[in-house]
């Protein structure tokens, strides 16, 4: 299998399972959690992109949002991802790391700032940190 194939099926399994867990919400009559769930990984995209575009936050944060977003993208992992639990939380635990490390250099003001989601996504977001 291409890289770009490997990319595009595991790409569209997180999306998969993303929105069956906002119809999940959603069935079960919690359609404020269904939506901030749906905007979450959005905000986050955003904020990364903010980040990354802002002159307060340092060029070391900077290359260490990069070379997250780098490792993310690459078909083969340090625990590949077909390994059950495993093979997924390294990648949460290096992006939570990341963010950790990137909100103490910069400031939570300023992620806080950039954050473009709810005040409830911002809590989250700062809690992983």
């Amino acid at each position: 299998m291409s890289p770009w194939l490997w990319l595009v099926v595991s790409l569209g399994v997180v999306v998969a399972l993303w929105l069956l867990l906002v119809g999940a919400l959603l069935a079960f009559g919690r359609k404020e959690d269904a939506r901030e769930l749906l905007a979450f990984i959005p905000d986050c995209v955003i904020l990364v992109k903010r980040l990354l575009g802002d002159r307060r936050v340092p060029r070391r944060a900077k290359l260490a949002l990069v070379a997250l977003l780098a490792y993310l993208v690459m078909p083969f992992d340090v625990v590949p991802d077909f390994i059950p639990v495993a093979g997924q939380l390294d990648d949460a635990i290096l992006a939570a790391a990341v963010l950790a490390y990137v909100v103490r250099v910069a400031g939570r003001e300023v992620v806080g700032e950039l954050w473009p989601g709810s005040d409830r996504g911002l809590r989250l977001v700062l809690s992983l940190t």
